[in-house]
């Protein structure tokens, strides 16, 4: 892919966060829908999902492998890592929210809300105070392929917080159609949230929201639609130091400053599900994009993560 093929810069800032020469290399191919990466450091490894296929996947930039991690994976969809380095996953199939400890043993952190089942968590972030935030729409009940077709138990769709001292459970916000990947400002004063309704009806959102963090961080304010994805859907996104949201499109990965503006994109030849930064300064742009998982240097950072 050539560089004019590439990008597309809207806005002269955005040619500032990559880097001309670099090009989109394709990793890993072989999945059903690749999806939820994290990068992990102290392994020099990045972890993403392969959602149908049951797989937790690691790579290894060292060799260029990739490798199963976890088989089965209970249908894992997106990951994070807490402030302990601990792996944080959203499973489908059982329906919760889970920790493997260092020890590989599992510790399951929610799987219900007032006493019914969560629909299917789907990606999660955790914030400095250790507190986990995560989205809770129904994709892994709609069929058996990315989990078990069900009834949803929960009224509605939303996004929670679990303490990270107490384990409480909370529902923060509940008016989303589905809600979807998540991550703080590099402040952690703003929340947005990926709202993708559209994924099964055209005429409903597709759309991040921002949220303003109140309260010590246990209140969130509407702020209103923040970006619209004018191709496809928002599915997970990042955020780099500068406050620019980093987000999944159909078209590749559409990247908007932090007034919400969007600034420019990068095409990528499959529909894009997620992404992060990750390597040794936080510098690579790692996509999971249907099939395959995808890299690409870029001269923007990620917010730094445990």
């Amino acid at each position: 892919m050539t560089e004019q093929g590439l990008y597309d810069i809207i806005d002269p800032r955005f040619a500032h966060k990559i880097v001309g020469s670099a090009q989109l290399e394709e990793l890993h191919t072989g999945c059903r829908w690749a999806e939820g990466p994290v990068w992990f450091s102290d392994h020099d490894a990045l972890y993403f999902s392969d959602i149908p296929n049951q797989r937790v996947l690691r790579y290894l930039p060292s060799d260029n492998s990739v490798s199963v991690y976890t088989e089965p994976s209970n249908f894992a969809n997106g990951h994070t890592r807490d402030r302990q380095g601990r792996l944080i996953s959203c499973e489908h199939g059982p329906r919760r929210v889970t920790r493997t400890e260092i020890d590989g043993t599992i510790t399951v952190l929610a799987d219900r809300f007032e006493g019914k089942r969560l629909n299917s968590p789907n990606d999660v972030v955790v914030k400095s105070d250790g507190s986990i935030w995560f989205t809770d729409p129904s994709y892994g009940i709609l069929s058996d392929y990315e989990g078990y077709r069900a009834e949803p138990e929960q009224p509605v769709h939303g996004v929670y917080r679990i303490d990270g001292r107490s384990g409480e459970v909370r529902l923060m916000v509940g008016d989303f159609v589905q809600p979807n990947g998540l991550a703080f400002s590099p402040d952690e004063s703003v929340l947005y949230v990926a709202d993708s309704g559209a994924s099964h009806n055209p005429d409903a959102p597709r759309h991040i929201r921002a949220f303003a963090v109140e309260d010590g961080g246990m209140a969130l304010r509407d702020a209103g639609p923040f970006a619209v994805i004018d191709n496809g859907i928002p599915d997970g996104f990042r955020v780099d130091t500068d406050g620019w949201v980093w987000c999944s499109a159909a078209d590749g990965v559409q990247v908007f400053d932090d007034t919400g503006t969007l600034c420019g994109r990068i095409f990528v030849p499959q529909t894009v599900s997620n992404l992060t930064f990750g390597g040794p300064r936080r510098n690579r742009l790692f996509i999971t994009a249907t099939t395959s998982l995808y890299a690409l240097y870029v001269t923007a950072r990620g917010v730094q993560t445990p």
